[in-house]
């Protein structure tokens, strides 16, 4: 049953809404002039000036005015030995797989400790293995004719409700965007730990929200093979960093055999991991394909190539090429001689980890993100190799490189910072 109070804080976030919505403010001008006639001549002025200042809060550049943030709490709520997680959805698992791996070494930590998940990811039966429950919203993409503002307003709503419901003392959130309802929810309970895991630094010039990163009481920084970024904008909260964070430890990998068998895999066989996203598998022309057929020409080489849980299925019937769909994929690391894979910073620093020996395809044209210097990381480290032009004959050429160094690499010595964090954060 849905108690006094709570009622009373759903309304008064309703109230707050509608009273900060843009179509209210604007109305007041107007209002306000119908009122007082002698203000009519300067809405030629302050109309379009207070448009100005709405349409900047709402892309980030401008801090609302303070009246606008105030929400009440009820103080007497106690908080919980339990910790509410909110990895948002973007092109992969990259946020969802960091925060599962805090989750998972943070229960390690403090088995008494609940951890509560609230996403817009919608593969939320991955959790289940784990234990853990959780809240899911869809992005806003997904609702026909609902504006970011409406949906800013129902997911307040719904990590609100999450929040009253779960009580917790630290909420961490794993996206490189915050949204303006989150920092609505979060604001409104100033005792909240709040914790902002954003991997890069904030460069001047990018379009986070000016005042969002002071809703926080620590930002976490996953590091790189490549170094940072120094050029951050000044702010007064805490940062720290922690090496780059993988799910799967080695003691939880199948082993050579058993991944082997599950994949339906010759024993014998020259095995290689294939995830690359370049192009369709059927067009003949793709890299993925011309990948595929390169290595499908050598004897004995098997292909297992890797298919994105929220991608759609490929549609493909060639001779030994076997299809991966799972998560985590690299369960199955050891059934690998080799791997090829795009420059992607969480499938890098997975095959870094397992030393996998593997040709990287980075892609030069993702802006911030440096693919090619950290794939040439790898290089120096040994165990990597890189293609920046690719064709049939190129690609031939790199694969067979490649195929003379399979399973001859090493486990690198690096340890998850998914550990050492959760030691820092159950203490906190």
């Amino acid at each position: 049953m849905v108690s006094r109070e709570s009622k009373i804080q759903r309304l008064e976030r309703e109230l707050h809404r509608i009273r900060t919505s843009p179509s209210l403010r604007l109305g007041s001008i107007v209002t306000d002039a119908m009122r007082r006639p002698w203000l009519a001549p300067f809405l030629v002025l302050t109309l379009p000036w207070n448009m100005l200042m709405i349409g900047l809060e709402m892309l980030g550049k401008k801090s609302p005015p303070a009246a606008f943030e105030r929400v009440t709490q009820d103080p007497t709520l106690s908080e919980r030995n339990c910790v509410v997680i909110f990895p948002t959805n973007g092109v992969g698992f990259g946020h969802f797989t960091r925060m599962l791996a805090l989750a998972k070494h943070m229960k390690n930590e403090d088995p008494t400790l609940e951890i509560i998940f609230f996403t817009t990811m919608p593969t939320l039966h991955l959790l289940k293995p784990y234990g853990i429950p959780a809240h899911y919203i869809s992005g806003s993409p997904y609702f026909d004719e609902m504006s970011t503002i409406e949906w800013n307003g129902l997911l307040e709503e719904e990590l609100a409700i999450c929040f009253e419901a779960h009580r917790p003392k630290q909420f961490i959130f794993d996206g490189a965007f915050p949204y303006r309802g989150m920092l609505r929810a979060i604001k409104a309970r100033p005792h909240l730990d709040s914790i902002w895991m954003r991997r890069g630094t904030f460069r001047r010039g990018k379009s986070i929200p000016v005042d969002s990163i002071s809703h926080f009481d620590l930002i976490i920084h996953p590091e790189d093979s490549i170094a940072m970024q120094s050029s951050e904008v000044e702010h007064k909260v805490p940062s720290i960093t922690c090496p780059p964070i993988t799910l799967i430890e080695p003691s939880e990998q199948m082993s050579r055999s058993q991944a082997r068998r599950r994949l339906e895999l010759p024993q014998d066989a020259i095995v290689v991991y294939v995830q690359i996203g370049a192009g369709e598998i059927n067009d003949i022309n793709s890299e993925v394909r011309l990948t595929v057929d390169a290595l499908t020409k050598r004897e004995n080489v098997h292909v297992v190539l890797g298919e994105s849980m929220l991608g759609e299925r490929f549609d493909i019937d060639l001779p030994r090429v076997h299809l991966l769909r799972d998560y985590p994929n690299s369960l199955y690391y050891n059934a690998f001689d080799c791997s090829i894979q795009a420059g992607g910073y969480n499938s890098f620093h997975e095959v870094r980890r397992y030393g996998l020996p593997t040709l990287f395809y980075p892609n030069l044209f993702t802006g911030m993100d440096d693919q090619l210097a950290r794939c040439m990381a790898a290089v120096d480290e040994g165990w990597g190799q890189v293609l920046e032009d690719r064709d049939e004959k190129t690609i031939s050429t790199a694969i067979d490189e490649l195929l003379s160094r399979s399973g001859k690499s090493e486990p690198l010595d690096v340890e998850s910072g998914a550990i050492t964090l959760a030691q820092q954060l159950v203490k906190r």
